[in-house]
């Protein structure tokens, strides 16, 4: 991949190396050397040190006097920011180093006694094997940041690169959520993981995650090209409960159940028909299970007008009884593997009656214009009782898995 270029960060907050301790050393030391009771720097690096992280904040310290002037420059001569204490008997680097580069510190102070002290040293930074970058996203069409999502709503952070070093990955990522909400990362791959509550955000939650991985070894050598962050707010509470026995699907607002859309009464729930209990073998071989998965969706993606095809799952013969090509408004995906609700106004005679689709759920005019209208990302559409369960791995099914289940899934237990 391509080196990047680096531009100047904020200094993070790991712990300086090279402070003063008891004990004394020679001026230009840097933790060994011969005790000496007169002034003396101390700077973090050993000459010529290499592979350090560029994350390290670069210290010195005089003791016994006061820094004139400290730099700490990169090859280019680019001076790197840092700030002395109000004593000017320490400073500190305030901006993050970069990959594989040759730096040069110079520190020099004036001891009690008048005595000038000065050192020079180089130390080159970490060279990367590879770099992965995060994207912080609501779904795998839309980014997190600044948006606001239904309380099914997880944190998926997606890594461009394999991670060998899941429990090194996971330490550099950070929830912040007010109020505060009891929550885990959950691995679905080695690219991806994903951090939901224990149970459906509380509304109105306020939602920050940052991904700290530059300067972070993920295994392998592999590092974080640069850190991403995001911050997202939690919407009303939305639920939708499609019943395969009842054919009817109940919705609830903020806990309320919903009974009337556009004047009709829907206390028994909005008539649909959902995937029929049946199945075709497709041109490979493998079977295809035309019942909706039961279990808690999130949704992700709301279309106009979608293209739907028997052939995205094998079944590509127009001779078929379950081959279809057509172009289906007011979609709203709830799975990966083809789930929609949307409007079907060609069976509505089935709508509460029978389940005849090949996996979707069915909405008539009536209702799906108000429903598409009104769920939007994150917000949970849960299916019941068809007798085939929802995979955690099918677009966000996260939900699928209890609790005790879900941590487990935490590379850091």
């Amino acid at each position: 991949m391509i080196w990047p270029m680096r531009p100047s960060r904020r200094g993070v907050t790991t712990a300086c190396s090279g402070g003063v301790g008891e004990r004394r050393q020679s001026p230009g030391g840097y933790g060994g050397g011969e005790s000496t009771s007169g002034p003396m720097l101390v700077l973090s690096h050993s000459p010529d040190a290499a592979n350090v992280s560029p994350t390290d904040p670069v210290t010195v310290a005089i003791t016994g006097g006061t820094l004139e002037s400290v730099t700490l420059t990169n090859p280019a001569g680019k001076i790197v920011k840092g700030d002395f204490d109000a004593t000017k008997e320490n400073w500190k680097s305030s901006e993050d180093l970069g990959y594989n580069k040759r730096y040069t510190l110079t520190a020099i102070g004036v001891g009690a006694d008048g005595k000038r002290l000065e050192e020079t040293r180089a130390f080159t930074t970490v060279k990367p094997e590879n770099f992965t970058l995060p994207y912080l996203r609501a779904n795998v069409g839309t980014l997190l940041d600044g948006g606001t999502f239904g309380v099914g709503q997880p944190i998926v952070v997606w890594f461009d690169e394999v991670v060998k070093d899941r429990a090194a990955a996971e330490r550099t990522l950070t929830v912040t959520t007010d109020p505060p909400v009891v929550g885990a990362w959950h691995w679905l791959d080695s690219r991806e993981v994903h951090w939901r509550p224990k149970e459906y955000w509380p509304a109105g939650a306020k939602v920050k995650v940052d991904a700290k991985v530059y300067g972070k070894d993920l295994g392998g050598g592999l590092y974080g090209q640069e850190d991403r962050t995001a911050s997202f707010t939690i919407g009303r509470s939305k639920i939708a409960i499609a019943d395969s026995n009842t054919k009817r699907m109940k919705v609830y607002i903020g806990g309320q159940q919903v009974t009337t859309v556009n004047g009709k009464d829907v206390t028994a729930g909005i008539p649909i028909s959902m995937g029929k209990n049946s199945s075709e073998r497709a041109a490979n071989g493998s079977i295809v299970d035309f019942r909706t998965n039961s279990g808690p969706h999130v949704l992700t993606l709301k279309y106009e007008a979608y293209r739907m095809t028997s052939a995205s799952f094998g079944i590509s013969d127009p001779k078929s009884p379950n081959f279809y090509d057509i172009v289906i408004k007011k979609s709203m995906r709830i799975s990966a593997d083809g789930e929609f609700v949307h409007l079907a106004d060609w069976n509505i005679p089935q709508h509460g009656v029978a389940n005849t689709s090949h996996g979707c759920i069915n909405v008539a005019p009536a209702y799906i214009f108000w429903f598409y209208d009104t769920f939007g990302a994150g917000d949970i559409v849960d299916v019941k009782n068809t007798g085939k369960n929802l995979d955690v791995r099918n677009g966000l099914g996260d939900w699928v898995l209890s609790w005790d289940e879900w941590q487990k899934g935490s590379a850091l237990a």
